[in-house]
């Protein structure tokens, strides 16, 4: 591995605060590092200095001769006359760029459904992200950074980012630098992890999994100074252990150390008992949709929809931007009515939604935060717990000082905090989030899902977040072709139909947008094994646990060696210790192969 970048002793200080003191790491080829941290701790202000867009205000940072740095910020610099095909590939003639098999599947994963043709200044906020990140990865980079990439993607670009950033370079010959709160996009992508917090930041081995383990462990040693913050992240690596199969069968970190970890933690959540008490709450009926179609003008956006919704369901919502998924939750929330059929609700339902618009906050925005609360109920039960609302609110990580803050001077992470709460202080039994991971940061979002845990009502959510998807829902429906379609086998299963549904439809006769320009995108996945080298791969993964699980007893019996072995011979202590570095060597190497060939056998 060849060293691409360094930063020795960076500090940078604001008016306010001091961000970074005395920061010093580096980035080798080969290197996939995700960056997290709460909102405002300076992930994005790490990423322009290391890029050298910020110059900090002590130390340096150090490039490697020739290198090629490109790099995604959140700030819009695209040129409103340009075309979208320009501000891609630039003035290349069609059949440099359309010869190049790369650049096709990045038109085709990221900008397919754009009109080639069309101003940059007539689209959409989203539709100008994608063509940036676009225009991005059809360069060579050794070294790219990209800040928030996950922004405006639906569930079918995520898995393509996903795909694309772990195939785009040869092994170790490139490196990556990300800031996104999608955690499920951390673990697919990341082999590093850098946590930003308190000034310095602490680096991880692993994806998202396997710094939620080591966060957990660290937080346990210094068990009284974070037990709150332990405490979540432990339910957190209860969930990753026990929770989504696809998770589970390929661990990124050590899987003995991880279930003594939470050996203690209760379930996520009972399922049982929330819908005894939703049913309790709800009554029998919930909100049925029967034979319900939505047209807008001449467009057909939902057809033939039927959809009865029980007490106590947690259900989340699939589809490509655009597909209905925003009307569907209108029909459910009583604010929009079908063109036809119809929608029965039952007595005792109310609903409360959290929108991405922030619209319940807008009419108290001149208010101070502590005001709005003190009109609310005066505590609420949680898990056997009584809670005021300001200590729900810290327990969402709302700092104490901001209760005197107004509304409309929140950030936009500290609004969703605030509107959650709103929400569930209304006490509705039908919750509807439409995309609630906006403007937050993976402790929030934890502790976000920490709160839905324990809450008995019915609950639907549109995200394109597939983590918090698996994590707060039990199962999941999909807009496919203007119906609602049940996916029993979840995210995957709703990915692999809408490949099915690509190679079976292609581009329409006549159509502008880059995806009729372009061939169909090559698969850009590792070939299938066949039938044999698969027996072979499922027997060396069986080898090696049984190996691995020899190591483990043999390091424990050596260490139970070292703690009553006599502490003046540290000859005799140094030769034990050696062998068990060895040992531990050998259990990591295997590790690594363990993962290879696991992914081998899952592709």
């Amino acid at each position: 591995m060849a060293h691409l970048l360094g930063a020795e002793a960076l500090h940078l200080e604001f008016p306010t605060r001091i961000v970074f003191d005395s920061v010093t790491l580096g980035v080798d080829t080969g290197d996939m590092i995700g960056i997290v941290g709460r909102n405002g701790d300076g992930k994005s202000s790490l990423l322009g200095m290391l890029a050298g867009t910020i110059t900090p205000d002590a130390g340096r940072v150090t490039y490697r001769g020739g290198l090629r740095l490109g790099m995604l910020t959140q700030r819009d610099e695209l040129d409103d006359e340009a075309t979208v095909g320009f501000s891609v590939v630039g003035d290349k003639a069609d059949y440099e760029w359309a010869g190049d098999a790369k650049i096709r599947d990045i038109i085709a994963g990221l900008i397919a459904d754009l009109p080639w043709e069309a101003r940059i200044g007539s689209l959409s906020g989203g539709q100008r992200r994608r063509v940036a990140l676009a225009a991005l990865l059809v360069e060579d980079w050794d070294l790219i950074i990209l800040d928030e990439p996950t922004n405006h993607l639906d569930v079918d670009g995520i898995a393509w980012l996903a795909r694309h950033l772990r195939n785009r370079w040869p092994k170790n010959s490139g490196a990556l630098l990300l800031v996104t709160h999608d955690r499920w996009f951390l673990d697919e992508v990341c082999t590093k992890t850098w946590e930003v917090h308190d000034r310095i930041v602490e680096p991880f081995e692993g994806g998202y999994a396997a710094y939620v383990l080591q966060r957990v462990e660290r937080d346990r040693i210094a068990a009284a100074t974070e037990a709150k913050r332990q405490n979540l992240m432990r339910k957190e690596l209860a969930w990753l252990r026990r929770g989504a199969p696809a998770r589970t069968s390929k661990p990124k970190f050590r899987i003995e150390a991880a279930n003594q970890l939470i050996a203690d933690v209760p379930e996520v959540r009972n399922p049982i008992e929330l819908k005894k008490m939703a049913t309790a709450r709800l009554g029998k009926d919930v909100v049925d949709l029967e034979d319900v179609s939505v047209r807008f003008g001449d467009r057909d956006v939902l057809d033939d929809v039927t959809w009865r919704i029980g007490p106590g369901e947690r259900t989340g919502i699939l589809g490509p931007n655009g597909a209905g998924k925003s009307t569907l939750l209108g029909l459910v929330a009583g604010t929009l009515e079908p063109t036809a059929g119809r929608v029965k609700r039952g007595k005792t339902v109310k609903v409360g939604v959290l929108d991405q618009q922030f619209a319940d906050l807008a009419r108290i925005g001149g208010r101070r935060v502590r005001e709005v609360l003190a009109e609310a109920k005066t505590t609420f039960t949680i898990e056997g717990r009584d809670f005021t609302p300001a200590q729900l609110l810290e327990r969402l990580g709302f700092a104490t000082e901001h209760l005197s803050a107004r509304v409309d001077d929140l950030s936009g992470g500290q609004k969703r905090r605030l509107q959650l709460l709103m929400l569930l202080m209304s006490e509705p039994n039908v919750i509807i989030l439409d995309e609630p991971t906006n403007d937050v940061d993976s402790d929030m979002l934890a502790a976000m899902e920490d709160l839905l845990d324990s809450w008995p009502g019915t609950l639907i959510v549109v995200s394109h977040d597939r983590y918090l998807l698996e994590r707060v829902t039990d199962q999941q429906y999909a807009i496919l072709g203007h119906r609602l379609r049940h996916v029993p086998g979840g995210v995957d299963e709703y990915l692999r139909l809408r490949a099915e549904e690509a190679a079976g439809s292609g581009p329409a006769a006549g159509s502008n947008s880059a995806g009729a320009a372009t061939a169909s995108a090559e698969e850009s996945s590792a070939p299938k094994l066949s039938g044999a080298e698969r027996r072979a791969a499922s027997k060396e993964v069986s080898a090696i646990e049984r190996r691995m699980d020899k190591l483990s007893t043999q390091v424990a019996a050596l260490h139970e060696e070292m703690a009553v072995h006599d502490q003046a011979d540290f000859e005799g202590l140094a030769a034990l210790t050696a062998q068990v570095r060895e040992l531990e060597d050998e259990t990591a190497a295997l590790e690594e192969r363990w993962l290879e060939a696991t992914e081998a056998l899952e592709a």
